[in-house]
């Protein structure tokens, strides 16, 4: 099964793609994960796409793209794959589109982890890291014995910048206006599914699991 998973800051994306990908005995595919490879391995890609990041601006689509033609060309993925954190965009998604039919194959499913932005707020304006071993806690969810004091190490927590209310209402906007459009875009094919985000991590993977059944997955 070829399956792209999509959803908003704090839908649970990297949660729910380990164990949809471990379910459909897929490799999963992020584009953080093929950045670093490609750069840690000095390719030429690599080598182009480190030249704008350390320049602090955006690596082009044609060179990302390029990235994960190399990557699902790999063996592993002859049989299916899971792709987290692309597309990010119609025209990214439309890329992909092409990319696949070169290789003779298509996506069978995309499937968007449904959450409301109060929720995704609450989730991570809660979270707190630790100074000390990085240990990332939430006030609601896993809460530390003493406010403010990570149980692991005793250093003190504290609440990252990307966590702040109001940097994650900035990236809900983002998300909105450059990602929420592969809804539309996914859905006119009639490949996107919808699954409830909200409640336990496990309950969401039932969801999803269930959903993927219907498409023989």
């Amino acid at each position: 099964m070829r399956l792209v998973l999509v959803g908003p800051p704090g839908a649970g994306k990297g949660t729910q793609a380990e164990f949809i990908a471990a379910h459909l005995a897929v490799p999963k595919i992020s584009t953080g994960d093929i950045f670093r490879a490609n750069v840690s391995q000095g390719t030429p890609l690599g080598v182009e796409a480190k030249r704008y990041m350390d320049a602090g601006q955006l690596v082009p689509d044609e060179v990302t793209i390029n990235m994960v033609r190399d990557r699902l060309a790999e063996p592993d993925a002859s049989d299916g794959f899971l792709l987290d954190g692309f597309p990010r965009t119609v025209p990214q998604a439309s890329a992909l589109d092409k990319l696949l039919a070169d290789l003779g194959t298509a996506l069978d499913i995309v499937m968007e982890l449904v959450v409301d932005d109060d929720e995704v707020i609450r989730r991570l304006s809660g979270r707190r890291t630790c100074r000390g071993c990085g240990k990332i806690w939430h006030v609601e969810f896993d809460p530390t014995s003493k406010p403010d004091i990570c149980d692991r190490c005793g250093s003190e927590l504290f609440q990252r910048d990307d966590d702040k209310a109001e940097t994650i209402a900035n990236r809900l906007v983002e998300y909105a206006d450059k990602t929420a459009p592969l809804i539309d875009f996914y859905g006119a094919q009639g490949k996107l599914v919808g699954i409830d985000a909200t409640g336990p991590v496990e309950d969401v993977t039932v969801r999803a699991i269930d959903a993927l059944r219907s498409y023989g997955g």
